[in-house]
């Protein structure tokens, strides 16, 4: 196995990005990408990568094969990756060499771990709404509710989404109506509003760094997925259940 890849970015943000839900992940490397699927620690929310094999320069897999590694050190290694930087990644004696050439050569060496949890299935889910919309004004909307409570309420019109939390004291309630940036597929003409926490949602919203756009999927009391995708190199998903109300 040998990847090179000569904008390490893609992978580089993806790590630390999942790394902040996830420790220790198992990648699935097939010879079309490098996948990973994880549960966080508390099995409240899932990741879903895929790092296409046309994003890398050279792209050499005889076989699939898993590696398990740990998220914090590899994301360490990858923080001394310079934009201009080719990233060689081998895996040799059951360690993964990670190779830093730009005007020096850094090559580090990852020691492969053992996971004993089982393989995680990324769950069928079906949702009556997509939204599609700029990763900035997401982001924007988390950060503002962030500001008044831990708990975000999603609701979905026709033409528009509304993000609002509410604190002891405060609240906050932003619209974000139908446009040119954003898009509202909805079955139906009735509003959908489920609750999520936004400490999750704001470890998710840095997938902006990979992609201009984001698409939400919920549903009532149901887990919602937001997605970041650039087409032909990175896909990056986040599934997070629901805060439910206990009325």
């Amino acid at each position: 196995m040998k990847l090179s890849l000569a904008e390490p970015k893609y992978f580089k943000d993806s790590v630390t990005i999942i790394s902040d839900l996830v420790n220790e992940a198992r990648f699935k490397i097939t010879p079309d990408a490098v996948e990973l699927v994880a549960m966080d620690p508390a099995n409240v929310a899932m990741v879903i990568f895929k790092l296409l094999s046309s994003s890398f320069t050279e792209y050499d897999v005889k076989k699939e094969q898993e590696l398990a590694i740990n998220l914090g050190n590899l994301k360490q290694i990858l923080r001394r990756a310079k934009p201009d930087d080719m990233l060689n990644i081998e895996l040799k004696d059951n360690k993964l060499k990670i190779q830093l050439k730009g005007k020096s050569t850094r090559t580090f060496s990852l020691p492969i771990i053992e996971l004993d949890e089982k393989e995680q299935k990324v769950p069928d889910l079906e949702f009556p709404l997509e939204i599609q919309t700029t990763s900035s004004i997401l982001s924007d909307a988390i950060e503002d509710v962030d500001i008044v409570a831990d708990s975000v309420s999603l609701m979905a019109e026709p033409k528009k989404l509304t993000v609002q939390a509410e604190g002891d004291l405060s609240k906050a309630h932003i619209e974000i109506p139908e446009g040119d940036e954003t898009k509202i597929k909805t079955e139906g003409s009735s509003s959908i509003k489920s609750k999520y926490s936004i400490e999750y949602l704001k470890k998710m919203v840095a997938g902006s760094k990979l992609a201009d756009n984001v698409i939400l999927r919920f549903n009532k009391d149901y887990p919602l997925k937001v997605e970041f995708k650039e087409v032909d190199k990175v896909l990056l998903s986040f599934v997070l259940a629901p805060r439910v109300e206990n009325d």
